[in-house]
């Protein structure tokens, strides 16, 4: 079975109200939502809007996505997780997507790396009591940018807590096999994200500073099935005997009509019809 969110950062430069959002992916036959901690944040004004709503349109919160500090005042950080876990009651959620620092894992000193593992165990910790998972996503320039270094800081923070949200692609740009990295992180493995890019030398077009601007450029982003990944291939590979949750992260124009269309032919890739209209 798959459990397909989209991601409410695809929309972060569109004026669209989450209620919007919510009957698009329920008449896309979309399960769930990625919500982005920002945009959480901003609909605390309200209330009536949280996991129970979105239940009754059979949906819900499937993660909500945010960044946790891993230098600097331990204290903020405890606070920021600590308003994280209260919006994940809110709504309903009990995964917590953040990254393993902003340094790629070659670039970290063993202290660097020493200070980073024990910072993410006192945050397992609280998320832990709280009741929510963290999940780290696999992502260039952070401590878990490769299938190596990931397993590296999953064995070093030894918490039931610390799981991974693996970003198909990102593991890709790396130069290592995402499905390689699913038979040997799957136990881990909490959540998925589905984008996909033209030709490797486009890569550079998902870094945050570009993504997140409302000027940068979204050249060779392209749908699921259009890129130089071979995402259908990876799809067939999941196991069927358990539930994969999965977002589509698309950052590029007209996310109504390439979120709707992906999600519809990711279940023809389960049902093995990709091929039909």
């Amino acid at each position: 079975m798959m459990h397909l969110s989209l991601c409410t950062i695809s929309f972060r430069h569109h004026l669209v109200s989450l209620p919007e959002l919510a009957t698009f992916a329920a008449r896309s036959g979309l399960d769930g939502i990625e919500l982005w901690a920002a945009h959480a944040r901003s609909l605390r004004s309200q209330p009536a809007l949280n996991g129970r709503w979105l239940d009754a349109m059979n949906l819900d919160v499937s993660m909500l996505s945010d960044y946790l500090p891993f230098t600097g005042s331990p204290r903020k950080g405890e606070e920021k997780l600590e308003d994280l876990c209260e919006m994940a009651e809110h709504w309903n959620t009990t995964k917590l997507r953040i990254f393993a620092g902003k340094k790629a894992s070659a670039d970290n000193s063993s202290l660097e790396v020493q200070s980073l593992v024990s910072r993410m165990r006192d945050y397992c910790q609280q998320a832990h009591e709280s009741g929510r998972d963290l999940l780290i996503e696999t992502h260039p320039h952070t401590q878990a940018d490769t299938i190596g270094s990931t397993l590296e800081l999953l064995n070093a923070v030894d918490h039931p807590a610390l799981k991974i949200n693996l970003d198909v692609l990102h593991i890709w740009e790396a130069g290592e096999d995402p499905i390689k990295a699913w038979h040997r992180l799957s136990p881990h493995v909490h959540h998925l994200h589905f984008k996909n890019i033209s030709q490797r030398q486009h890569l550079p077009v998902f870094a945050p500073e570009n993504v997140y601007s409302a000027a940068g450029s979204r050249e060779g982003m392209v749908p699921l099935f259009e890129g130089a990944y071979n995402f259908a291939g990876f799809i067939e590979m999941l196991p069927r005997d358990r539930v994969h949750s999965a977002s589509l992260e698309w950052f590029g124009h007209d996310p109504y009509g390439v979120l709707a269309e992906d999600s519809q032919q990711i279940r023809r890739v389960r049902a093995g019809r990709l091929c039909e209209a």
